[in-house]
């Protein structure tokens, strides 16, 4: 099997997601990233966000925008353990299963959950199997 190289941070500059619920998907989304160890950025009544992840109401400036249907993120986990947390956070706080922790086909290693958030998206944790990062993430300062 030939080796394969994957890169993260090139290819996205962020993702929004428009809710229907903010609050719903301030508990969803808190929990499931509490469970992945991802900060959870500013907050106010209209939108948050992590990393490069905006989740913000129909009413809220920075979307701008209406409910366009459902959408599959998939977060990278550290470890198995992790997709486990993921999935249990998600399931207590308002996750509906959509494909309990489990190796999926694939790629050999692939370990995975996915969970449909309040809104019906398809939210994954994947861990790849074991192997080595050149870095943590990238950091970008100005």
């Amino acid at each position: 099997m030939a080796t394969r190289e994957l890169h993260r941070g090139r290819l996205i500059d962020h993702i929004g997601l428009v809710v229907r619920d903010l609050a719903a998907s301030k508990a969803f989304y808190g929990a499931v990233f509490d469970a992945l160890n991802i900060p959870v950025g500013g907050s106010d009544e209209h939108n948050f966000w992590a990393d490069e992840l905006f989740i913000g109401s129909s009413d809220s400036d920075e979307v701008e925008g209406q409910l366009t249907g459902r959408h599959h993120l998939a977060f990278q986990a550290r470890d198995r353990a992790m997709v486990d947390a993921f999935y249990r956070a998600a399931m207590a706080h308002g996750g509906r299963d959509n494909g309990a922790p489990g190796e999926r086909s694939y790629h050999p290693g692939y370990y995975a959950a996915f969970v449909l958030d309040p809104d019906g998206n398809n939210i994954e944790a994947v861990f790849h199997g074991e192997s080595v990062r050149s870095a943590d993430s990238v950091r970008i300062t100005r």
